[in-house]
């Protein structure tokens, strides 16, 4: 049986530029990294919030509870 495990990925890159390398050695690690990146990324780019911004809400501005920023704050 063959296995075909790749612990390492090289990204394409420009010449003279610094090679990106992924690699999956890491040991034990868990999935949630990802929020702490999205949490790190909105934190000092404003992301949500921006992003928020691409949506029309039109619901009744008398009856909104959460703004379209804080619902999804909750999703994501």
């Amino acid at each position: 049986m063959t296995e075909c495990n790749q612990d390492r990925f090289e990204f394409a890159s420009r010449p003279g530029t610094r090679r990106i390398v992924a690699e999956f050695s890491g040991g034990t690690i868990t999935s949630d990294a990802g929020s702490l990146l999205l949490k790190e990324t909105d934190t000092k780019m404003n992301l949500l919030e921006r992003f928020s911004r691409c949506f029309t809400d039109r619901r009744s501005p008398l009856l909104i509870e959460h703004t379209l920023e804080q619902m999804l704050r909750q999703r994501v």
